[in-house]
C-alpha cells in the first residue's frame, strides 16, 4: 500500500549525523530541476566484471534515453545505442562481448542484440505479440519470455485474433465472476501476463515460444521473479496459483505467492509446474539460482495475509532437496538478494534504521555481516571481491558505486548529474531519535532550509509517510522529495513512527490494529522533541502533510490533534474505513491491519463480530472535531484508495465551513507520475503552505 564521495565515509549508525551542502552552490532546488535530472536504469555488470552497461534517461519527459558503457578500470564512458527508440531489460551475453535488450524500434517491443563494438543492433525476435520482458540461461540458448495473452490460446496468433475480435465488438462492457476486478489504476481484462519458454534456432533467432502456464487465469509475478538454472535445466518463478478459477478465487485477500519450478528439457509439449513452497501459506518471493547451480535461494514470510511480515532468506540445496531458513533470528526484512561469485554467501539489501543497507549472509554459519549502511542502495551485482550497486541519499540522486566485500574502498563510478546540480544548494540534514510511545526509541530526520541563516526561525513542513509500513528514510524521492520543501524555506521534519520499516519486525508489526494509537503519539512526541532540540524550527508555524496512510493521518490529526497545525495537506488519504474496505482491491491489507472484513470474521471465536478498528480508528467518526484548513489531492485512477475517500473528506470540510481545496488529477493513480502533473502538484502544495505559514 503499500528508497558524494565527501559523505561516503559517513556512518549513520549514530543518531546525530549531519551532511553539509556545498558552500559554493547558489541555486535552490525546484521541481522543474527534479524533472530534468538524469535517471539511471538497467544497471548491469559484464560477466567478466570489466564493463558496466546502464541506461540513462536525460529527464523525466525526455526521449533521450539510451544505453552507455563504462570501462571499470579506466572509467571511460561511451554511448552504446543511438536509435530514437529507447532500450530496456538489458542482459549480458555470457562472453561479455554483446548485450541483449528490449526495444520498439521495429514497431513493437522485441528482443535485440548489439555487439559492444558496434553501433547497430540485430533483431532476434519478431513475435506477433509484444515481449514484456525476458531472461535467458547462461548458455544463451534458452529464453524465458513474458507475454500478455488470452489464457487457453495455444498460439500467440490466437491472442492477436482475439484482440482483433474484441475491437470489432459494437458494445463495451466489463463483466466479472470473481475478484480482483481492478488493480492500482487498471481494470482487469481477460488477457493475462504469462511466462513462456523459447529456444534459439541455428540462426540465432527466437521463432517459437511455449506458454508454460497456458490455462492460468491470472498473471504471474513478473520477470523480476524468474530465475533460470545456469545449466538451463530448470526455471523457478513466483506467482499466486491460478491454474484454475477455484485456485484463483482468494487472490484479492491472500498474500500466498509461491515458488514454482519447471524442467526445461527441449521438445516438451507440456510443462509440469511443481510448487516447491506449497506448505507455506504466506508470501514466497524472488527465487535465485546460485552461479554453480547448487542452490536455490528465495525469501519468505511466515504470516498469511500480512504483506509487511519479515522476509527471511531461504536456501534449498539442489542436491539433497532440503530447504532451510538462513539467519532466521536476524531482525531485518530482505528486499533483494544476489549470490556472491563464490556461491557460499548471499548479498542482500534490507532497510536498517533509516537506510537501505547492504549485508552479506553466509548460510553455512548463519552469519550476517554489514557491508554498507549509508543511504538507499540497490541494483547489486558482483565480480571477484567487488560489489557494484546504486545509491541515493537525501541530498544526492542515484549514482553507481563499488565497494569491496569487506566494506572498504568505496568508489563512486558515475556522476550522472554533476553538470545539472553543480550550482544547486541542497539542504543540510540530520538523523535524530527520541523517546516515543512507551518510551521506546523512535528515529526521524530533519532538513534545514536550503538558504538557512543562523538566528532565524523557520516554518515547519511535517511530512508523514505512507504504507503505513514504510519509511521516509535517507533517500532521494522523486514524488516526495524533502529537498523541495527545504528549498522553499521550510524546516522539514520526518518521523519514522511505530509501524515503520527497518527497525525490527516487532516495531513494524506494532501499527497493525492500532493505526491511530502509537503512530499519533510518536508524531506528537517527535514534533515536541525536535522543536526543543532545534530552536530554529518555529513550532508555532507548522503544517502537516502526507499521502495514502500519511493522508489518513491528516484526516486522523484533523479529528484527534485538531489545534496543532496551521494547515493540513491530504493526498489520497483514507477517510472512512468501512467504505474503503468495500472499494479497495487488495483486501488482504485491511483484513490484516483492521482485524478482518468490515462485516466481521467468518470463523473462529470472533465469528460474526465486526472488528472495533473500523470505528475506533475511523477518521469519519471524529469529524465533529475538524477545524484545520485542509488541501485534499487525489488521482481519479486510484483504485488502492478510491477517490470517493477524498470526496468524503472535502465534502465534510466544505459542509463544516472549513477552508479547503480539492485538486483532482484525472489521469493519475495512487501516485503523481507524470512530470507536468508533478509540477502542478507541488505548486498547489506550496501555495497552500505559504497561505498559512509565511508571515
Amino acid at each position: 500500500m503499500k528508497k558524494l564521495l565527501s559523505v561516503a565515509a559517513l556512518s549513520l549508525l549514530t543518531a546525530a549525523t549531519t551532511v553539509k551542502a556545498a558552500d559554493s552552490a547558489s541555486e535552490v532546488f525546484t521541481v522543474e530541476k527534479l524533472n530534468e535530472l538524469n535517471q539511471l536504469h538497467d544497471v548491469t555488470l559484464s560477466p567478466q566484471g570489466d564493463v558496466l552497461v546502464y541506461g540513462l534517461k536525460k529527464g523525466s519527459s525526455s526521449k533521450d534515453n539510451h544505453l552507455y558503457k563504462q570501462n571499470i578500470k579506466t572509467g571511460q564512458i561511451s554511448q552504446l545505442t543511438e536509435h530514437e527508440n529507447s532500450e530496456s531489460n538489458v542482459v549480458w551475453a555470457d562472453d561479455g562481448k554483446s548485450v541483449y535488450f528490449l526495444s520498439s524500434r521495429s514497431g513493437t517491443n522485441q528482443i535485440w542484440q548489439q555487439d559492444l563494438q558496434q553501433k547497430t543492433a540485430k533483431q532476434i525476435s519478431d513475435f506477433p505479440v509484444e515481449v514484456n520482458g525476458f531472461k535467458f540461461a547462461k548458455n544463451g540458448q534458452v529464453f524465458a519470455l513474458s507475454f500478455t495473452v488470452k489464457p487457453g490460446c495455444e498460439t500467440l496468433a490466437c491472442t492477436v485474433e482475439s484482440k482483433k475480435a474484441d475491437e470489432e465488438k459494437k458494445y463495451n462492457i466489463r463483466a466479472y465472476d470473481q475478484l480482483m476486478v481492478r488493480h492500482w489504476d487498471t481494470w482487469t481484462t481477460e488477457y493475462k501476463e504469462h511466462l513462456f519458454i523459447a529456444h534459439v534456432d541455428k540462426n540465432g533467432q527466437l521463432q517459437h515460444a511455449q506458454d508454460i502456464m497456458p490455462n492460468w487465469v491470472s498473471d504471474f509475478a513478473g520477470l523480476s521473479q524468474v530465475s533460470i538454472h545456469p545449466d538451463a535445466t530448470s526455471l523457478a518463478f513466483s506467482a499466486k496459483d491460478s491454474s484454475s478459477k477455484a485456485a484463483a478465487k482468494d487472490h484479492a485477500w491472500s498474500t500466498n505467492f509461491d515458488i514454482f519450478e519447471v524442467s526445461l528439457a527441449e521438445g516438451q509439449t507440456a510443462f509440469n509446474l511443481k510448487n516447491i513452497t506449497e506448505k507455506n501459506q504466506a508470501w514466497d518471493s524472488s527465487p535465485v539460482y546460485s552461479p554453480n547451480g547448487r542452490y536455490l535461494a528465495y525469501k519468505a514470510m511466515k504470516i498469511p495475509g500480512y504483506e509487511a511480515d519479515k522476509f527471511t532468506l531461504q536456501l534449498r540445496d539442489n542436491r539433497t532437496g532440503k530447504t532451510r531458513a538462513v539467519a532466521s533470528d536476524w531482525d531485518r526484512s530482505i528486499s533483494s538478494l544476489a549470490f556472491a561469485p563464490d556461491n557460499n554467501s548471499v548479498y542482500v539489501v534490507a532497510q536498517d534504521v533509516g537506510q537501505k543497507s547492504i549485508f552479506s549472509i553466509t548460510p553455512e554459519f548463519d552469519e550476517v555481516r554489514s557491508i554498507y549502511n549509508v543511504g538507499s542502495n540497490g541494483d547489486i551485482s558482483s565480480h571477484g571481491n567487488k560489489i557494484y550497486f546504486t545509491r541515493h541519499t537525501l541530498n544526492s540522486p542515484q549514482d553507481i558505486f563499488s565497494i569491496d566485500n569487506h566494506g572498504d574502498d568505496l568508489t563512486q563510478l558515475t556522476h550522472i548529474n554533476k553538470d545539472k546540480l553543480g550550482e544547486v544548494k541542497f539542504a543540510d540534514y540530520q538523523q535524530f531519535n527520541f523517546k516515543g510511545w512507551n518510551d521506546e526509541t523512535v528515529h526521524g530526520y530533519w532538513l534545514k532550509p536550503a538558504n538557512f541563516e543562523a538566528g532565524k526561525k523557520y516554518p515547519i513542513a511535517f511530512l508523514v509517510h505512507g504504507g503505513p509500513q514504510g519509511s521516509f528514510g535517507n533517500m532521494f524521492h522523486y514524488r516526495w522529495n524533502a529537498q523541495l520543501w527545504a528549498a522553499q524555506g521550510y524546516g522539514v521534519v520526518m518521523v519514522d513512527f511505530h509501524g515503520s520499516t527497518g527497525y525490527g519486525q516487532e516495531f513494524t508489526n506494532s501499527i497493525s490494529r492500532d493505526w491511530g494509537g502509537k503512530p499519533l503519539e510518536d508524531l506528537q512526541k517527535g514534533l515536541e522533541f525536535i522543536v526543543k532540540d532545534q530552536p530554529w524550527l518555529d513550532g508555532d508555524n507548522a503544517c502537516a502533510l502526507g499521502a495514502s496512510y500519511g493522508g489518513y493521518m491528516m484526516n486522523w490529526i484533523a479529528g484527534n490533534w485538531p489545534t496543532r497545525f496551521k494547515c493540513l495537506i491530504n493526498h489520497a488519504g483514507l477517510y472512512d474505513m468501512p467504505s474503503f474496505y468495500q472499494s479497495t482491491e487488495e483486501l488482504w491489507f485491511p483484513e490484516y491491519d483492521m482485524g478482518g472484513p468490515s462485516w466481521g470474521k467468518e470463523s473462529g471465536s470472533a465469528k460474526g463480530k465486526v472488528s472495533p478498528d473500523y470505528t475506533k480508528f475511523n477518521p469519519y467518526a471524529y469529524v465533529n472535531n475538524w477545524q484545520t484548513p485542509m488541501l485534499v489531492i487525489q488521482g481519479e485512477l486510484d483504485y488502492r484508495v478510491p477517490y470517493a475517500q477524498s470526496l468524503g473528506a472535502f465534502t465534510t470540510l466544505q459542509r463544516k465551513g472549513i477552508d479547503s481545496r480539492l485538486v483532482m488529477f484525472p489521469d493519475e493513480d495512487h501516485h503523481i507520475r507524470k512530470p507536468d502533473n508533478l509540477v502542478v502538484w507541488y505548486d498547489e502544495v506550496f501555495k497552500w503552505l505559504e497561505k498559512y505559514t509565511k508571515k
